[in-house]
């Protein structure tokens, strides 16, 4: 299996490659050069085992050689046997036709745990085999710093900074990543916006000499491992409800776009999904992007669902370069309107072939705190915002004829002052992090500057 970047003028590379790049040289993001299909029956013998045995199915083909099946599989179980659960994503009905697909039950209580836990080991195994040192830094709306920090400290062969906008995410995600002491690991607040991390992270990537003295490494969502992992829970789900005898569709509440492109890769891996439906926040440049063509930015408004307060959706790109016909050149043109002009029109034939299999929606603060409310009433389920506006766009695109998957993406104590004013339960945290709150923080601030940060980073690991 190679990968290609989406911007085309990056050489291809072997998983290995890929996984430790992150971001390809010419700024794109790195996609596999085909998609492999898995047949009726290999989906279908799904439901006879273990998340763990549908996971080395699924991913295995996008591996290649990097791991022998032995070490792959032993990898895959040391990721998830940390989970709260024994399914690792069950499925909880909480409708007619609609389902809770709670991807919480890992070590952050984020979905990000489903992939950031199997690449610290993938990272580590491979390290440790080419006595390498690298150093990775990650931009996060909230739960992808804390899973990148948790999954990665204590680690020989890794320095971890993670950018996260200062004031912007809640107390519980600041703390899961301020307070874990291993010397490896370092909360950078920046004074910005998400959207800034994410823009300073990609310029280091484009600054060689900087990637190459600090061993610059990625675990964003524009890391391709990241969406690979994600492509599992879509096919357990799936063969939960009847496929591949049967369609099923899956709402997502996203910002990055990452973990929904996820779903498209499992559609043309051979799982009959209807419709993928985009659930956005008042941040809605994606919503307005599938409605209208119009790619534009505008100003991040702070939500109570700040992992989706974005403006510029990373993976968008992958989805772009499919639309577009694989062509790097018409990609990359995109994407320099984007930084210079902010925004694109979508190409009328891209923008279709996007909307056959893609729905979205756009959800109102106030819409999002009575669906958390709604949801305890009618079901007795405590949501976290983010999961409540996936429920709320869920239940504007459901079709009797097909179950609809609405994926709740993070555990509602992450995010306990949004949920104690829709409902006045202040949900607890599980016993495991019950303490969290009088750890001791260490997190260092940062004016958003890229020289500033780079000059941090530097410290940071020469300590």
């Amino acid at each position: 299996m190679k990968y290609v970047s989406t911007r085309g003028e990056a050489p291809a590379l072997s998983f290995e490659d890929t996984m430790l790049t992150g971001l390809a040289p010419d700024g794109g993001l790195y996609v596999p050069e085909t998609v492999p299909v898995l047949s009726k029956g290999q989906i279908a013998r799904m439901r006879l085992g273990s998340y763990e045995d549908a996971a080395y199915d699924v991913m295995a083909p996008f591996v290649g050689d990097t791991f022998s099946e032995d070490e792959f599989r032993e990898l895959i179980a040391a990721a998830y046997e940390e989970f709260g659960h024994v399914a690792r994503a069950p499925l909880k009905q909480i409708d007619s036709g609609l389902w809770l697909l709670e991807l919480f039950h890992g070590p952050t209580l984020a979905f990000k745990d489903f992939a950031m836990q199997l690449i610290g080991q993938m990272f580590q195994a491979v390290l440790k085999r080419n006595g390498r040192r690298i150093t990775i830094v990650g931009a996060t709306s909230g739960d992808t710093g804390s899973a990148a920090i948790e999954a990665f400290r204590g680690l020989e062969n890794v320095d971890v900074c993670i950018l996260y906008p200062h004031g912007r995410v809640s107390e519980v995600q600041r703390r899961q990543m301020t307070t874990p002491v291993e010397a490896n690991v370092h909360a950078l607040a920046v004074d910005g916006t998400f959207d800034d991390c994410q823009r300073h992270l990609k310029d280091m990537f484009a600054d060689h000499a900087f990637r190459d003295e600090v061993g610059l490494a990625a675990v964003n969502s524009i890391n391709w491992a990241r969406v690979m992992a994600q492509i599992v829970y879509y096919f357990t789900s799936a063969v939960s409800l009847g496929a591949p005898e049967r369609r099923v569709s899956f709402t997502v509440p996203t910002g990055n776009f990452g973990d929904i492109y996820a779903g498209e890769i499992a559609r043309r891996m051979g799982l009959p999904i209807d419709r993928l439906v985009v659930a956005t926040n008042q941040n809605d440049i994606l919503d307005r992007a599938f409605r209208d063509g119009e790619y534009r930015t505008g100003t991040v408004m702070p939500s109570i669902s700040p992992s989706m307060d974005i403006q510029v959706s990373s993976n968008f790109e992958r989805l772009l370069f499919d639309a577009y016909g694989r062509d790097g050149g018409a990609v990359a043109q995109l994407m320099q309107e984007l930084r210079s002009e902010g925004g694109f029109t979508i190409s009328q034939g891209a923008h279709e072939a996007i909307c056959e299999h893609f729905s979205s929606g756009a959800v109102s603060e106030e819409e999002t705190s009575a669906r958390i409310a709604a949801t305890l009433a009618e079901s007795q389920e405590l949501v976290c915002p983010h999961t409540a506006v996936g429920l709320e766009v869920a239940r504007d695109h459901q079709d009797i004829a097909v179950p609809m998957i609405a994926l709740a993406t993070a555990h509602p104590a992450k995010f306990p002052d949004a949920v104690e004013a829709a409902t006045e339960i202040r949900p607890p945290l599980p016993n495991r992090m019950a303490d969290l709150y009088d750890r001791s923080e260490r997190v260092s601030r940062v004016e958003n500057d890229l020289g500033a940060i780079q000059g941090l980073i530097r410290e940071k690991r020469a300590k």
